[in-house]
């Protein structure tokens, strides 16, 4: 919660070089900085509205960074020079207002929306500074689309559960209300079925599924859910498992005809496999990691202290299962007993004791450290010289306007021959840029934020889905589509995963940009000389911005409230 300060006092040296004074408290400290003078009071509610979404983008890290100046004996100031002012929300410009009526306004729309009890009046009239203020491009206060008769000509993006609204399918003054049974709770989840946008059109397949729809199979201190064609039909060239493991519960030795990709959630797992070679390898992973196994390799894994693990296991091939793996007790217990004892050389009578079904998941003991479990004298281990283990958030991003990238592929990790990924982070205010990708499907698995999605499959089709932590998403290669973040507050994190050794995508962006600019607006503004001469200008540079901040310049911000 903000909570606006009831008095404050004016910098004039800083306002008489050229700077506007705020003031806020967030987390108990004051802050100020500079900032641009409101081009007018009309705009005050969208700039207010604009101002809150951008302070929830406050972080703690960027707080550490800022320049600290006196702001009273109790209290800690903070100001930020230039261009950075615009990378954190300005709450208010009170010494701008210019009346007080306009503060009393302003105030009633800050009340209402919960942000504070009181506002200060200005010390005295102030003269108005040349306006440079931004926000985020469309409206930024709570809209709610689902009434009879709302307006959307640009189908906005639309929050439910952030914003609490209800979706109705109701739009640009068609439709009616729902009399039948319904799912609220669900409704909010996918707002874009509801109330698709007007630029939907024709049959695309459903792309999503929620894991929280699978089935799960119970085991003895953990469990698994699975999302395979069978769940999600357009899934075809990947599988998904969700399994969890306790501390010291083992997933038992095994292997697949499928490869095998994983993602570490949350907690710490130890893994083991075994090379063609016979070189063993054996290794502690923690969230953020990945491991790789290739086709027919046998592992297991094993949940480590202290709350066990929890991971995303992907499968080059959508019609796995993993009911349908190559077992180690399903084996032993499968074969006859005096084969058995010829196999390892020992009486038949020493296997009475193996398991008489399989295990799959079960409790062990907690194992020790790495190389108190691996012999020391060599007798009987050889270390493999394959890597099956890497660690993608230990990558150095790539630092966008609106998030961060980690893309992990056969380049930087070389095992992984059919599975390459992406790791996005896109901020509220932020999407990720229309794009496709030419070489695969890309399965996405959303891990936190709430998002939207359109899907373009050409002969004049395309869909809209909302996804959310715990989805998968399927977008077929080559067909053209964008992340958006639907959060105020929140970031969206994400897994892009795709059946390729190499990560690839077509940025629409750079193409444009880097296209003769003639042939562009012939095709997209041929009658309307100022709107094309305004969009060369924005893809002048053709520079790629994979996560796109959808802050514009308030001169160029048309849409109304």
């Amino acid at each position: 919660m903000l909570y606006l300060v009831t008095s404050f006092s004016l910098d004039y040296q800083a306002l008489c070089a050229g700077e506007a004074f705020c003031v806020a408290v967030v987390s108990g400290n004051i802050m100020h900085w500079r900032a641009g003078m409101l081009p007018s009071d009309a705009n005050v509610e969208c700039f207010v509205a604009s101002c809150l979404k951008r302070m929830a983008k406050l972080s703690s890290s960027a707080q550490r960074h800022w320049t600290t100046r006196n702001a009273g004996d109790t209290s800690k100031g903070c100001c930020l020079p230039g261009k950075q002012t615009f990378d954190i929300a300005i709450l208010l410009l009170l010494e701008q207002l210019g009346s007080v009526e306009a503060i009393m306004h302003l105030s009633s729309l800050l009340v209402a929306l919960g942000v504070c009890g009181a506002i200060a009046a200005p010390l005295e009239q102030q003269k108005p500074l040349a306006g440079n203020a931004r926000h985020h491009a469309g409206p930024n206060k709570v809209f709610n689309p689902y009434r009879p008769g709302v307006k959307d000509p640009y189908d906005r993006k639309i929050d439910p559960q952030g914003d609490k609204l209800q979706p109705l399918p109701y739009r640009n003054g068609d439709g009616a209300s729902v009399l039948g049974p319904r799912n609220r709770a669900r409704e909010r989840q996918n707002p874009d079925l509801v109330r698709p946008p007007s630029t939907d059109h024709g049959a695309i397949p459903n792309m999503r599924w929620s894991f929280a729809d699978s089935h799960i199979r119970i085991e003895e201190g953990g469990w698994t859910r699975e999302t395979t064609v069978r769940e999600l039909g357009t899934s075809k060239e990947l599988a998904g498992v969700n399994m969890r493991l306790e501390e010291g519960v083992i997933r038992e030795l095994h292997w697949h005809k499928e490869a095998e990709w994983a993602y570490v959630l949350e907690g710490k797992v130890r893994i083991t496999a075994l090379d063609t070679e016979g070189g063993s390898f054996v290794d502690d992973l923690e969230k953020g990691d990945l491991w790789y196994f290739p086709s027919g390799h046998p592992h297991s894994l094993q949940g480590l202290s202290p709350n066990g693990t929890e991971f995303l296991l992907v499968f080059d091939d959508g019609n796995f299962s993993e009911d349908s793996t190559f077992l180690l007790t399903d084996w032993m217990r499968l074969t006859p007993k005096s084969v058995l004892g010829e196999n390892f050389r020992v009486s038949p009578e020493v296997f009475k004791a193996i398991p008489d079904k399989e295990k799959y998941i079960f409790k062990g003991s907690e194992p020790g450290s790495i190389d108190s479990e691996v012999p020391s004298d060599g007798k009987g281990y050889k270390k493999s010289k394959l890597q099956f283990t890497h660690k993608m958030l230990a990558q150095e991003p790539v630092n966008t306007t609106g998030g961060q990238v980690r893309i992990t592929d056969s380049t930087n990790f070389p095992i992984s021959k059919t599975v390459a990924a992406a790791h996005l982070r896109i901020q509220p205010g932020a999407i990720r840029e229309m794009h496709w990708h030419p070489n695969a499907d890309e399965w996405s698995f959303f891990i936190a934020g709430r998002a939207r999605v359109t899907i373009f499959a050409a002969k004049g089709t395309a869909r809209t889905f909302d996804f959310q932590a715990g989805d998968v998403g399927v977008i077929p290669r080559n067909m053209g589509h964008f992340i958006e973040n639907l959060s105020n507050d929140e970031d969206v994190e994400v897994l892009e995963i795709f059946r390729t050794d190499k990560y690839q995508d077509f940025s629409l962006f750079q193409w444009l940009g880097e296209t003769p600019q003639k042939l562009v607006k012939e095709h997209l503004f041929a009658n309307s000389p100022k709107e094309a001469a305004e969009f060369e200008k924005a893809i002048g540079d053709a520079e790629r911005d994979p996560i796109k901040d959808t802050e514009v310049d308030e001169d160029d911000d048309k849409v109304e409230l």
